[in-house]
């Protein structure tokens, strides 16, 4: 029986729905901007902070070095905020399949949720809101209580030059703000390969995923993990094995 403590949950396509959308504010970005986007590209690196991506692809089209690079890189970055901020505002949010099961069968067994991202605090905030999910968190640190939704949310807006992942700055912060100094008692969840990457280079017990996101069996198979599961109800049943 493991002796988890926290459990830490990606966000878009873990356990906010995700049908590719985030994927479509990228591409309305790009287009407005004048940058080549493939879908097999992008999606290889949902999860990562949004910037980076944008970084990424200008770097593939004109080169780091140009000139123009830092300035096509923000006008980019920020016609996607503009985008995926309207967006979320706007258009449903919903918990994935199974996700506030999962959250009330942690919380009555006192085992703390985190919601990582990949997203900036703004977006995450709306999305919260929307969900519910900011009731008692305090509004600095986003840390909750006990009887909160959640009990931590993290983005790359909160860590040291908003490395995201694949570091595994954003889980650490989570577990010290909680006060869990043993990554053997925290499991990782999500659907890209840099959750999984995250989860590994934080020495969490379990690094899992999810299949019902971004990423398929197939894709996420390649990768290093321990369990990769079709929704976050099927995660629980694995959960119930290792710590009930």
């Amino acid at each position: 029986m493991a002796n988890i403590k926290l459990i830490a949950f990606d966000m878009a396509g873990t356990t906010v729905k995700d049908d590719n959308e985030v994927l479509h504010c990228f591409f309305e970005a790009a287009k407005q901007t004048g940058l080549m986007a493939y879908a097999d590209r992008v999606n290889a690196m949902m999860g990562l902070p949004k910037k980076v991506v944008f970084q990424t692809l200008w770097a593939d089209q004109i080169g780091a070095a140009s000139e123009d690079y830092f300035a096509k890189v923000e006008a980019s970055y920020d016609c996607f905020r503009t985008v995926l901020e309207h967006h979320y505002r706007t258009q449903t949010v919903a918990p994935t399949e199974g996700c506030l099961a999962l959250f009330d069968w942690l919380r009555s067994r006192s085992i703390a949720i985190a919601l990582t991202t990949g997203f900036y605090r703004e977006v995450t905030q709306i999305i919260l809101h929307r969900l519910g999910w900011d009731v008692g968190l305090d509004p600095t640190s986003y840390v909750g209580s006990a009887q909160s939704t959640i009990q931590m949310s993290v983005t790359p807006s909160e860590i040291y030059g908003n490395e995201g992942r694949p570091a595994p700055f954003m889980i650490q912060k989570a577990m010290y703000r909680l006060g869990i100094d043993d990554p053997k008692t925290v499991i990782a969840i999500g659907d890209t390969p840099s959750d999984l990457a995250s989860a590994r280079h934080a020495g969490c017990l379990y690094a899992c995923g999810v299949t019902n996101g971004t990423h398929t069996q197939a894709q996420l198979a390649n990768h290093a993990n321990d369990g990769l599961f079709h929704s976050l109800a099927h995660f629980q049943q694995q959960l119930e094995q290792w710590i009930d």
